[in-house]
């Protein structure tokens, strides 16, 4: 077990899943849509910047991943605004 661990891939991977949980139980959660909307953009957020550190090796890049990372960051501001309106 603890070689699986410590392939930064195979906690990747281990924390999408946690990640996908935490996703399906907020669906359950009796909180107004508004909130599980935007708990499933955050968690999106994360997911999305997990793949690209880890599995892309974007963090091996900093400038590539803070920007990309920025753009990611406004698009899902961009998408929690559209879904208050």
């Amino acid at each position: 077990m603890r070689a699986f661990l410590s392939d930064p891939l195979n906690r990747a991977w281990l924390a999408l899943l946690a990640l996908s949980l935490a996703g399906a139980l907020l669906t359950l959660v009796p909180v107004p849509q508004a909130l599980i909307g935007a708990g499933v953009l955050i968690l999106a957020l994360v997911k999305a910047r997990l793949i690209l550190s880890r599995y892309l090796e974007l963090g091996q890049s900093p400038a590539w991943m803070r920007g990309i990372g920025t753009v990611l960051t406004g698009f899902v501001l961009l998408l929690l605004a559209l879904s208050l309106l």
